[in-house]
């Protein structure tokens, strides 16, 4: 499983012309589901990405997660967003591949799980549409992008 997270200011995803999911300060999770990935793995993304310390302190430095916001009188929002693209091969030509993508109904099954625990750890969280065509508007926070990958666990 993987996600490309990004620092932001204020996100929100669009479709069909009406705002589905909106954030203030906070993290954008564009979230891929691969083949073979399991809920232990979005636990683990889930937890980690919960703890990532990547938002400034008060001396400037990355030194707070999104939930520590929380405790700045502001709670820090998650949007979550699918993105079955994050598994795309670009080895073989130019012509991207996305064999490694879960299957949509499994993709879509991880990707539910993956929301409904972050809303039950977590006091903002909004989401995209899967497999609708979504328009992201964003303003990334330093900018800050960082990609996780969790592997399976043995």
């Amino acid at each position: 499983m993987q996600a490309l997270l990004q620092r932001v200011r204020r996100a929100r995803v669009v479709v069909d012309g009406q705002t589905v999911g909106e954030i203030g300060q906070g993290l954008l999770v564009l979230l891929c589901a691969e083949q073979g990935d399991t809920e232990a793995q979005a636990d683990k993304l889930l937890a980690k990405l919960l703890k990532l310390r990547i938002f400034s302190d008060a001396q400037g430095k990355m030194n707070l997660s999104v939930q520590d916001l929380d405790g700045q009188g502001t709670p820090g929002g998650l949007l979550i967003v699918s993105q079955f693209t994050l598994a795309a091969d670009t080895t073989g030509g130019n012509r991207p591949s996305f064999k490694n993508a879960a299957a949509p109904d499994e993709g879509r099954r991880l990707y539910d799980y993956c929301v409904t625990r972050a809303r039950t750890v977590h006091p903002v969280v909004q989401t995209g549409v899967f497999a609708a065509d979504m328009q992201v508007e964003l303003v990334n926070d330093g900018p800050v992008t960082i990609p996780m990958r969790v592997a399976p666990t043995a």
